[in-house]
């Protein structure tokens, strides 16, 4: 287990970014469409995973139960809140007091007790949970290492963190930057495809952090299907992480 990382991650521009944003996070057909879409694909993932590791009945509904989650760079909570009714105490950690706090009142309106803090994961010394999650965020922050030690320092033993990311591939630099952002599916500067993290990067990052990472499953688009889990890996992956040994 590596020591608490005091690094600091968070890029100022990118905070302010999203922070725009907040106000619209809930709106399923507002500037974060994209991710009301994106939010099942990865849930499904998510509980697999949790079942798998945790030996929990998938018929259930609370598989968290007496357990702690927390999700890194939650924006307005639309990860928090669904692990919240999968029984979990939650903290939601991310860098824009906007989204805290527009994810503190959707909680309230939605009868869930989430503790959302605004900051830098490396610097408000969480540990102990669970699950750890973060989704669409590696590749916004200053220091990639710094961020991975602080998502590990905050993963109890035995527990499961689960990250998704873009991966830096040609098709996502059309699809996901050139494509999605023009046609306005995606606000303009969300992505900066040079920050796009591969699974192999991705690998060696986690492995430094003494994590180890499971098989990446792509979330792919298709006309048919939409966005899917699929073994395409060239736009966008989920993977779960554990310890070493």
């Amino acid at each position: 287990m590596s020591n608490a990382t005091s690094a600091h991650t968070i890029r100022p521009e990118e905070a302010a970014h999203f922070g725009k944003l907040a106000a619209d996070w809930w709106n399923p057909k507002g500037s974060s469409a994209m991710l009301h879409k994106l939010n099942p694909v990865r849930l499904g993932f998510i509980r697999v995973a949790i079942d798998a590791h945790f030996g929990s009945d998938s018929r259930g509904a609370k598989p968290l139960a007496g357990r702690r989650a927390l999700d890194v760079g939650c924006g307005a909570g639309l990860l928090c809140e669904p692990l919240a009714r999968l029984g979990a105490q939650v903290t939601g950690v991310d860098a824009a007091e906007e989204n805290i706090a527009a994810a503190q009142l959707h909680a309230e309106g939605s009868g869930l007790t989430i503790d959302y803090q605004c900051g830098d994961v490396g610097q408000l010394g969480l540990a102990g949970y669970d699950v750890v999650t973060s989704m669409e965020v590696i590749e916004h922050v200053a220091d990639k290492a710094g961020f991975v030690a602080a998502l590990e320092a905050a993963l109890a033993p035995g527990g499961l963190m689960i990250l998704s990311t873009p991966n830096r591939t040609t098709r996502s630099r059309l699809l996901l930057v050139q494509g999605a952002e023009t046609l306005g599916m995606v606000p303009k500067g969300t992505h900066h495809w040079d920050d796009f993290i591969t699974p192999v990067e991705l690998h060696d990052l986690l492995e430094a952090a003494g994590l180890k990472m499971g098989n990446p499953m792509g979330i792919a688009w298709s006309v048919g299907k939409g966005l899917h889990l699929s073994n395409d890996l060239a736009l966008n992956y989920i993977v779960t992480v554990t310890r070493e040994g």
